[in-house]
């Protein structure tokens, strides 16, 4: 096997200029030699801010919270809106923030500082006296004593400074906060604000109701004018049209056509009922059938000359079962009931006329009907233009008159809102204010605490600053060797032990080093023509799980197939067709505790490899069981699918032959557009020398 030599390459790695760095023990040993000077300042900063905040007069917060909601009940609600569902606290963000500065507004503010006579407090107004603090800020003319303004303003600046409104987060509740030298007065201005805000609510709701009262008076003087008018045209048009109304709020004209037509179908009803009655009996005369129709039976004659005939059958009957058929009394008895029958049927035919007549009778008043109802319609299609007018004046009326029907109610309504226990204001107070008895500023310790650590951190700055300023923290640096502009960009100089230690070993050496300063990933190892790479990646992956590590080398060098010389027989392309299992096609060096991924007794080419679907698979699987994965590959140029690979490199080590670095370096910036990164490019000795090492040219 070739070893690669250990001549130098620094023909084309010209020497920076020396630089320097920081020292950061030089710093410390500076800053220590000075600590009683920081000491010093720190503790008089601490001693002066502690009697600054005891001369500051303590003041104390008091809160009370209003919680925003609908008040409103179906009893002092606006009668407009009693049947519409409200959601009673259904009051959105900005509507909150707006109360928010309902509460802090100006003319509250006056009230208040009326009512509770801010202006006999020396705290808020400084011509009634004024603190030591104000008397100090006067010396040095910043006194607000002798600002330009009146003393009301002066009151009101101090009462918005110590006045907090602001709405609770996630709720409809406001809290007013504020502060006095007073606990009991801080406390009696939270609950004057809070009671204050929903007395300006209520005067609102009171002003908008006082002024809609009065704005539907106007209007419903102005609407009964209107409706008399409306009112009188109707009558006066309905007069001049002849268009009375009669019963039900009909035209007399409607109800006389109603009325005739009404009329006319009871007279044919008449007619038709008649006809069918004499028709009927007409027919049972002429069949020779005995008529028992209902309207000849319930006839009173008809009725008389059936009891008769009934009576002789009777007679007739008891004197034949005596007589014979041609005795005188029979006969007689026979004679009687003819006579009688020929009577029936005489009535019957006098009562079929009597129905004839009564359809003739229909049927003339019909027609008679009939030409009123013409005349009628006649009539009335001459008065349908008046009506459509008389209609149209109507329904102006009617409208005047339900819109001053709905003011007046309104109106009534509104005023029995007027009075100012049936108006409720939006809001309600659920928390009063009651006197602290906790500071709240100034906070003493904090106060202490932050200004003597902040100014032994300024301290401490202000003096690393002069000492970076001074140069006398700085320590040279040995110059690091560059790649020319024209090489490709290669992996980080090693130092110079390490290439030392590297020229003695006869394995990897410094790139090894390398490598474990990189941390865990994968290495790509590389070749330009018919270089060992692969035997450069096994000496790698061998020296990585020395210390500790655990590495595996992957052969994708089909060529050389190194793996093989060690005994590997599964490999990289049995895996990837699933002709074996990871625990089948991983083996372990027999020569160290790595572990080798060999090229397999299927040994697919390189495009095939790094195209495979499962190809990312295996590499991620390795990635969670092995710390550095040492691949060793052929020449890469020219494989589109490289860029595959080159995702989950870490880095990457190029392997030329000595005298054609040229041929390195131009594959490596090629590899580095194809994504490969932190490329380090190794030249190796054409015949094997096992007392030599690779080179590592470096960016």
């Amino acid at each position: 096997m070739r070893r690669p030599s250990s001549k130098a390459r620094a023909e084309a790695i010209p020497a920076p200029a020396a630089e320097s760095e920081l020292d950061l023990a030089a710093l410390g040993r500076a800053l220590w030699a000075r600590k009683f000077r920081i000491l010093a300042v720190t503790l008089a900063a601490g001693v002066l801010s502690f009697l600054a905040v005891n001369m500051i007069t303590p003041r104390y917060k008091s809160e009370a919270r209003v919680l925003i909601e609908n008040r409103e009940t179906p009893y002092n609600q606006a009668q407009g809106e009693r049947n519409m569902e409200r959601d009673r606290t259904l009051l959105d963000a900005e509507a909150v923030q707006s109360q928010v500065q309902l509460a802090l507004s100006r003319d509250l503010a006056r009230g208040i500082i009326r009512d509770l006579k801010f202006a006999e407090r020396p705290e808020f107004n400084p011509n009634a006296g004024g603190s030591l603090l104000d008397g100090l800020l006067g010396l040095a003319g910043m006194s607000r004593a002798r600002a330009p303004m009146s003393d009301e303003d002066k009151i009101l600046e101090r009462y918005f400074e110590r006045l907090n409104v602001y709405q609770v987060d996630k709720s409809r509740v406001i809290s007013i906060e504020f502060q006095s030298q007073d606990a009991e007065f801080a406390a009696r201005v939270a609950n004057a604000v809070a009671e204050g805000y929903i007395k300006l609510q209520q005067q609102a709701k009171q002003d908008a109701i006082r002024q809609a009262g009065q704005w539907l008076a106007g209007e419903i003087e102005r609407l009964r004018t209107r409706v008399a008018e409306a009112e009188s045209k109707v009558e006066e048009f309905r007069v001049k049209s002849n268009l009375y109304v009669g019963p039900n709020n009909n035209s007399l004209s409607a109800q006389s056509l109603g009325e005739l037509n009404t009329q006319l179908a009871s007279a044919r009803t008449k007619k038709a009922d008649a006809e069918t009655k004499a028709r009927i009996i007409r027919d049972i005369l002429k069949s020779g059938r005995p008529v028992e129709t209902s309207e000849v039976l319930n006839s009173d004659l008809i009725r008389r000359l059936n009891e008769q005939r009934v009576t002789l059958r009777a007679q007739l009957a008891e004197q034949s079962s005596t007589l014979l058929d041609q005795h005188p009394r029979i006969k007689e008895l026979r004679a009687q009931i003819a006579d009688l029958e020929a009577q029936t049927r005489i009535a019957a035919d006098k009562m079929a006329r009597g129905y004839e007549n009564d359809a003739r009778i229909a049927a003339a008043q019909a027609d008679a009907i009939l030409v009123a109802l013409d005349q009628q319609k006649k009539m009335s299609g001459s008065l349908n233009s008046q009506d459509v007018q008389l209609r149209a004046l109507e329904r102006d009326a009617k409208s005047q008159r339900d819109l001053l029907e709905t003011y007046l109610s309104r109106y009534r309504d509104t005023v029995a809102r007027e009075t100012p226990d049936a108006v409720q204001a939006d809001a309600r107070i659920i928390s009063r204010a009651i006197p602290s008895t906790k500071v709240h500023f100034p906070k003493k310790l904090p106060i202490v605490f932050i200004v003597t650590f902040g100014v032994l951190v300024a301290m401490t700055g202000f003096l690393a600053a002069s000492q970076l300023l001074r140069g006398e923290v700085y320590r040279p640096v040995e110059a690091v060797p560059a790649l020319a502009e024209d090489e490709a960009p290669i992996a980080p100089a090693m130092p110079r032990t390490a290439q030392q230690n590297y020229a003695e070993s006869p394995r990897a050496g410094p790139l090894t080093a390398q490598v474990r300063a990189m941390g865990r990933g994968v290495v790509v190892v590389t070749r330009t023509a018919s270089e060992p790479s692969s035997e450069l990646a096994l000496d790698l992956a061998r020296e990585l799980s020395e210390g500790g590590a655990h590495s595996v080398f992957v052969d994708l060098d089909a060529e050389t197939a190194v793996s093989r010389k060690a005994g590997a027989q599964s490999g990289i392309g049995d895996l990837l067709l699933g002709k074996v299992s990871f625990g089948e096609a991983i083996e372990r060096d027999p020569k160290s505790r790595a572990h080798i991924l060999g090229a397999g007794r299927i040994t697919p080419d390189i495009a095939a490899i790094l195209s495979a679907d499962r190809f990312s698979i295996v590499l991620g699987a390795l990635a969670q069981s092995y710390d550095h994965i040492v691949i060793a590959a052929p020449n890469l140029i020219g494989y589109s699918s490289a860029s595959r690979l080159a995702r989950f490199t870490r880095g990457t080590v190029v392997v030329t032959l000595e005298g054609n670095s040229d041929a390195g370096i131009a594959a490596a910036e090629t590899l580095r557009g194809m994504g490969f990164p932190n490329i380090a490019v190794v030249a190796v000795a054409p015949e094997p020398d096992p007392k030599v090492a690779p080179e590592v040219a470096a960016a």
